[in-house]
């Protein structure tokens, strides 16, 4: 099962005890998957699709404790994908009292747009809508690859409301339009497991949490190990060019002539190409700082420059 699977059977699982919580989060599943159907007499039934057993199941207890409307639950297989099951919940004949209730009409009858605000009027009930809007048509990627959390809708305005929502919790949600649905996402790390804290999916928390240190760790490791290899690069390049210059000063005027003190630290360099400036300093007797041997390097190298430069003018 994906990561984004898990944290919807935990939501599902979940079970709200206040009145006004529960109506908030079926009002979310009914506004993201629910569509309404009016017969030949004008009757009057909603159904609200979803592919999670464990989704339907909550969907059908919550119209049932909610609505006190006859209610039913039927699955069917798909035809292209016989692997695949489909639930609809099918909410029965109503007046138009339920459907303001659900806050999907307003007091005139007409479809209201963005979130009904009596559904959000507390903290409690706009967790439960996030809740429900999540298992609706939310989805969050793994964590171990980038990290991505998106709910989908098909309305601007409830679009607007979702991410109105999620931003009272300061969470920095943002709004993309992609063809003919309005995405409402996360993309911060720790704006993901807050909103997961906050729509109550702790076991998903820890997993998210965990694979995020593991993450940041392994992320860590790797930058040292690029920054030392880095380093070891620009040494050995360094000691290659510093012995091509000792190397020319032997053949044409003898490390001889050089003053002593540069004399044994163009020997030492000879003998050990792969070590550092620092380490080569604490090899002299008496021992040299980094920057005392860098300077003598210099000098070399000084050396070695006049040297191809009267080379190059013969």
């Amino acid at each position: 099962m994906s990561f984004s699977g898990k944290v919807k059977e935990e939501l599902a699982r979940l079970e709200m005890k206040r009145s006004c919580c529960q109506l908030a989060e079926l009002a979310a599943l009914v506004r993201m998957d629910g569509t309404l159907q009016i017969s030949a007499n004008r009757r009057m039934a909603l159904y609200v699709q979803t592919e999670s057993a464990p989704v339907a199941r909550k969907i059908y207890k919550l119209a049932k404790t909610r609505l006190q409307t006859p209610v039913e639950i039927m699955a069917r297989r798909k035809l292209k994908l016989r692997k695949n099951i489909t639930y609809a919940v099918r909410i029965h004949s109503f007046d138009g009292a339920v459907l303001q209730t659900l806050g999907l009409l307003d007091e005139q009858l007409r479809i209201r747009p963005g979130i009904k605000p009596e559904l959000i009027r507390r903290q409690c009930c706009r967790r439960s809508y996030l809740r429900g809007v999540f298992l609706g048509g939310g989805s969050i990627n793994n964590p171990e690859g980038n990290y991505h959390l998106e709910i989908i809708s098909n309305d601007e305005d409830h679009a607007a409301g979702i991410c109105n929502l999620l931003n009272s919790f300061h969470l920095g949600a943002k709004i993309s339009p992609r063809k003919s649905w309005y995405v409402t996402y996360l993309k911060e790390s720790e704006h993901i497991a807050d909103f997961l804290t906050l729509i109550g999916a702790h076991a998903a928390v820890l997993e998210f949490e965990n694979v995020r240190v593991l993450k940041d760790v392994r992320n860590q490791v790797n930058r040292l190990v690029n920054c030392e290899t880095a380093n070891l690069n620009k040494t050995v390049d360094a000691a290659m060019r510093q012995i091509e210059n000792i190397r020319l000063i032997e053949r044409t005027i003898g490390l001889d002539k050089l003053d002593k003190s540069l004399q044994v630290v163009a020997d030492l360099r000879l003998q050990h190409p792969e070590i550092s400036l620092k380490e080569l300093g604490e090899m002299l007797v008496p021992k040299v700082g980094k920057s005392g041997v860098n300077h003598r390097i210099r000098k070399i190298e000084e050396i070695a420059a006049q040297i191809h430069s009267r080379m190059t003018e013969g």
